[in-house]
């Protein structure tokens, strides 16, 4: 071989291929075969492997999208800045928990829907292993002397998470007279009972009219990409047979799913607008927790890693152990997640309809009443005193400083110690 083909040889393999930029691999591909000259797609197992490692180490609501950024888009490289950070404006535009949808819409870019699939599980996994455990702790424990002024003092942190998470969706959605008029019919449709489901439902539709009315106008019309539709009625034609197979099975079980599933579709905002509905779907309608025992639960979602949509798998247990756990945590997690495959081709279309952002600021804009009510729900299941309301006032000036939730909890744990 003479030197000057061994020199085309080398560089060829030094040479990123044409399109792709150095240091970045391109949306789609997992790794790059550069020798051959063709992607080679990503292994499913890593993509799976890098995702549990991220969903047991991720803390803290909007936290755990910067750590999806800082992995995907600074050390891997999967996607450049510019694709994450549409995916990130698309998944807090859908329903569920944005740090679940962001990390099955990373998958998804790079290895389609299995890898989209392998992200949403890998990343929530660590989740419920550590919520089913600490689920089954409480309920052989939270009776006995520490765990009661514990849980105690944990419910006086969550009245704090509630309240400052009310806060924030107000300060970043509550914008104009209409947006703080729906958000106290919300509040005032709570108090008396009202389901949340129809609030928030007419809210969307009082925010798509009112963006309609103003005259803006849909700016683009994207091309329609049908190709998702097979693999979404798979997934339906799945859950389907699952729901049919509960039904004959538990009854109850079948009840819990549906309640999950509606909860789900509804949870606009992030996996704090699921606190409402869960609170009023299984304390008020189905009374099949108290005031108190929920706020444990929502307390618990916040000392495991990942979204506090994982409460759902502490309500599971509560209701049918074992079983309800893995029932709850599925049925919370799957519509989302359908939601994103099938919205990911309307990408566009979606982000450009001032009728989409209309309802979903309308949606969003309801749970800052929601919300707001739900904290004071929580706050009547406490046993207030003034070392508690220093307490509750503590973590809540924590919170707005960005003091990280993990040093709220082993807050609370210091004063039941000193209270037990």
């Amino acid at each position: 071989m003479t030197p000057d083909a061994r020199n085309r040889i080398a560089v060829a393999r030094e040479t990123p291929p044409t399109g792709v930029a150095a240091g970045t691999v391109p949306a789609g591909v997992g790794l790059l075969d550069v020798a051959a000259n063709r992607p080679r797609p990503l292994p499913l197992a890593d993509l799976f492997l890098t995702f549990l490692r991220l969903g047991a180490t991720s803390f803290g609501g909007p936290a755990m999208v910067a750590n999806i950024r800082e992995m995907s888009v600074t050390r891997k490289q999967w996607l450049d800045e510019a694709v994450f950070a549409r995916g990130v404006a698309l998944c807090q535009a859908l329903p569920g928990a944005t740090a679940m949808q962001t990390a099955a819409y990373v998958g998804l870019r790079i290895r389609g829907l299995a890898g989209g699939a392998i992200a949403y599980a890998g990343f929530g996994l660590p989740a419920f292993c550590a919520m089913l455990a600490l689920s089954a702790l409480y309920a052989r424990s939270h009776d006995v002397g520490f765990a009661v002024s514990l849980f105690r003092a944990l419910r006086v942190v969550v009245v704090a998470i509630v309240a400052s998470a009310a806060l924030t969706f107000a300060t970043s959605y509550i914008k104009r007279r209409t947006d703080a008029l729906i958000a106290a019919v919300a509040a005032a449709a709570f108090a008396v009972a009202v389901n949340p489901l129809l609030t928030i439902s007419l809210a969307g539709l009082a925010g798509a009219i009112e963006r309609d009315r103003t005259g803006v106008g849909d700016a683009v019309r994207s091309s329609r990409n049908g190709g998702a539709w097979r693999p979404v009625a798979l997934m339906l034609g799945g859950a389907a047979v699952g729901m049919a197979v509960l039904l004959a099975v538990n009854r109850q079980l079948f009840t819990l799913a549906v309640a999950m599933l509606r909860i789900d579709v509804f949870a606009f905002g992030g996996g704090y607008a699921s606190l409402p509905l869960m609170q009023h779907q299984f304390v008020r309608a189905l009374a099949w927790l108290d005031a108190a025992t929920f706020t444990d639960g929502v307390a618990l979602g916040q000392v495991t890693p990942g979204p506090i949509v994982m409460t759902a798998t502490f309500i599971g247990y509560v209701v049918a152990g074992a079983a309800g756990a893995v029932v709850a945590t599925v049925a919370i997690l799957f519509p989302s997640f359908v939601v994103l495959v099938l919205a990911l081709p309307w990408f566009d279309r979606l982000q450009m309809s001032a009728r989409f952002r209309g309802a979903t600021h309308g949606a969003v804009a309801s749970f800052v009443g929601l919300l707001g009510a739900v904290a004071c729900r929580f706050a009547f299941a406490v046993d207030w005193t003034i070392a508690t309301v220093l307490l509750a006032l503590a973590a809540f000036v924590c919170l707005r400083l960005r003091v990280h939730t993990i040093w709220l909890v082993a807050g609370a744990v210091v004063y039941a110690l000193l209270r037990a």
